[in-house]
């Protein structure tokens, strides 16, 4: 009983500490891909954090399998290096005796990760492309950002401010061009805003600015003053992606007889099933030589993970191109690395084996 407790706590403190370490990491990637994407304007500033958030939710059940699978590995490695398993082997106890606490420790964390592949990742993913959505579907004002040059969804003008002022809606310093019948047409305003007339027809009013016109490679330019000047936005209709099977709910997936919708479902029950046969392999895997290195497992560690999560990965493929049964794509991975599983404990507590002999 004292192992056990003195097991259960440090299973629990390894994962704290792992799992903010990967969470962080996880963090860290995503903002750096999303502040790249919003320095250079495919993504609003202000969509940053919500994005951050709802690609954490998605990746959360691989950072929750990687958690599990290195506590136990880490708490099991120490317990041979400070020959702590030779008083648990000196007791009578053998190596598979690991399996309870260690599934008493994984079983919660895997009801965690199925929640999350089965419902709330699913959910994430959709909310997301929604957002994305709807942020693509604004209209070219609401893309303008002070500091930025901002092109409208055809191609055709390009808006920069300054600096925004303190009255709502109004901008310092506004600079704008377009393109139209071959003619390039710019426009410099110390001060502009929007208004939307009765019609809805929605305007971006220039205000005590210059208009400069003419044909790119021709000196003849047009140069005019104005006080105020309108210009027409035109409205864009909401726009909607099909569905990907990532965004579907688990019941309509079920539902579905596409080849790729059955990949996603594989994808989703694989995670918790993927995330406690990896708890279970960290028991034969954590086993240290102090005469050898102490980092061979670690590598032997993380080979078996890149091979278990790409076999998963493959099937998946080959489910969703139709070249492999749902059924047999489900299972093959899971029940090879069951193999593997009964293949590391039997070279571990078999003393008469034959490369023990030899």
């Amino acid at each position: 009983m004292i192992f056990l407790r003195a097991a259960q706590r440090e299973f629990t403190q390894n994962a704290v500490a792992v799992f903010v370490a990967l969470f962080a990491i996880l963090i860290s990637t995503v903002l750096i891909r999303l502040l790249g994407q919003a320095a250079g304007g495919r993504v609003p500033a202000d969509a940053v954090l919500a994005l951050i958030g709802f690609g954490a939710v998605a990746q959360m059940p691989v950072v929750l399998s990687l958690t599990v699978f290195i506590a136990v590995l880490m708490t099991l490695s120490r317990w041979y290096r400070d020959s702590e398993m030779v008083v648990w082997f000196s007791s009578g106890l053998p190596l598979t005796a690991w399996v309870r606490p260690v599934l008493r420790f994984a079983v919660p964390v895997v009801v965690l990760i199925a929640a999350l592949s089965l419902f709330v990742a699913p959910w994430a993913q959709k909310k997301s492309v929604e957002y994305k959505e709807q942020l693509s579907n604004r209209d070219d004002v609401s893309r303008v950002a002070p500091g930025l040059f901002r092109e409208s969804s055809g191609g055709e003008r390009v808006f920069f401010v300054e600096a925004l002022s303190g009255e709502e809606g109004r901008a310092r310093n506004v600079f704008a061009s377009s393109m139209q019948n071959g003619r390039l047409g710019v426009m410099v305003a110390s001060e502009g805003h929007t208004e939307v007339d009765a019609s809805g027809n929605r305007y971006v009013v220039l205000e005590r600015g210059r208009r400069y016109e003419g044909t790119p490679g021709t000196p003849s330019y047009r140069v005019m003053e104005f006080e105020r000047y309108q210009i027409l936005m035109e409205s864009r209709e909401a726009q909607s992606a099909p569905r990907q099977p990532k965004t579907l709910a688990l019941p309509a997936l079920i539902k579905s007889a596409d080849d790729r919708s059955r990949g996603e479902l594989l994808a989703r029950i694989s995670a918790p099933v993927l995330a406690i046969m990896l708890s279970l392999l960290a028991i034969p895997l954590s086993f240290v030589n102090p005469r050898a290195g102490r980092t061979n497992n670690l590598i032997l560690a993380v080979l078996v993970y890149l091979i278990y999560s790409n076999a998963v990965s493959v099937c998946q493929a080959w489910v969703g191109q139709g070249r492999l049964r749902f059924d047999v794509g489900l299972w093959i991975p899971h029940l090879a690395m069951l193999g593997v599983l009964a293949i590391l404990f039997y070279r571990r507590i078999s003393v008469f084996a034959r490369w023990r002999r030899r």
